[in-house]
């Protein structure tokens, strides 16, 4: 198996202090970058632990690497401020309604297979209920109400979008397209910007 490709630490935090970058997007990456967790508006404390839960599950973060990503603050805070991520199924309700009935499914179900809540399951027992969310045959009442697809499609997509919209995961996997300044002249296979990082 082939090691992981790497890039040098701090790329995008160097090209986010230069002329590359637009000061709107400067702005933005530099707020995801510096942001602090605050305090739950939308989720009980138990629904953000099972949120939590799942998304550890579905994107695991390296934990030597001592910067581990929020995922559950932007998207408690989105829904205290009631706003979109700009789509939805039309099989879904509002997002709110979907992620609280969505994370009570996801109890039911771990209580239905194991008999105890979805945060204290092992992470194999968790493994094979998101499985069966996704795949629409986890038990429960709430999914005869809520499409199972839908919302595990739903919540998968917006994890992602927090996750790799994140300064440090940019950097990790050496992406600088948030250099909106100048143009992108070089286009060819493995025809680098100066500005683009090589891998070490």
């Amino acid at each position: 198996m082939s090691q992981p490709t790497t890039y040098p630490s701090g790329t995008v935090r160097t090209l986010l202090t230069t002329d590359h970058v637009s000061d709107k997007t400067r702005a933005v990456l530099t707020e995801r970058l510096t942001k602090q967790p605050a305090p739950l508006r939308f989720f009980s404390e138990q629904e953000a632990d099972t949120l939590r839960c799942i998304a550890a599950r579905l994107i695991p973060q390296p934990i030597e690497a001592g910067n581990i990503v929020d995922l559950v603050g932007p998207v408690d805070e989105r829904l205290a401020n009631n706003e979109s991520d700009g789509w939805r199924y039309d099989t879904l309700p509002a997002d709110g309604v979907a992620f609280q009935q969505g994370l009570a499914g996801f109890h039911q179900s771990a209580q239905a297979l194991y008999g105890q809540p979805f945060n204290l399951l092992t992470t194999n027992q968790q493994d094979t209920l998101i499985g069966q969310v996704q795949q629409g045959t986890a038990p429960g009442a709430t999914w005869q109400q809520l499409p199972p697809k839908r919302f595990f499609e739903d919540l998968l997509a917006e994890l992602v979008v927090i996750y790799f919209s994140h300064p440090l995961v940019q950097e990790t996997i050496g992406y600088v397209g948030m250099a909106d300044k100048p143009g992108w002249e070089r286009i060819g296979l493995n025809d680098l910007e100066a500005r683009e990082p090589q891998e070490v």
